[in-house]
C-alpha cells in the first residue's frame, strides 16, 4: 500500500509540475494534479475491460520477447 500511495504522490507532483511549467499558473497546475490522475484511473478501468474481452476471444498481447528469471531470452531456440 505504501508503494501505491507514494506512486500517487509522484503522479500528482508530475501533473502539477507539467501544468505549472507549461502555463506558469499554480492554479492550473493544481487543477491538473487533481483531475489528470482521476481521468487516468477511469481510462485504465476501461482499458482493462477491453483487455479482458480480448482475452476471452483468444487474442494475445503482442510485444517484445520477455526474459525469464535468469535473463535468458525464452524465444530463442537452444543451440
Amino acid at each position: 500500500m505504501a508503494k501505491t500511495l507514494t506512486f500517487g504522490a509522484v503522479h500528482m507532483s508530475v501533473a502539477f509540475g507539467v501544468g505549472y511549467a507549461m502555463t506558469g499558473s499554480a492554479s492550473v497546475g493544481g487543477a491538473l494534479a487533481l483531475v489528470e490522475p482521476l481521468v487516468n484511473t477511469v481510462a485504465y478501468f476501461f482499458h482493462e475491460k477491453v483487455w479482458q474481452r480480448l482475452g476471452r476471444k483468444g487474442v494475445q498481447a503482442v510485444g517484445p520477447a520477455r526474459a525469464n528469471e535468469t535473463g535468458a531470452n525464452t524465444t530463442l531456440a537452444a543451440a
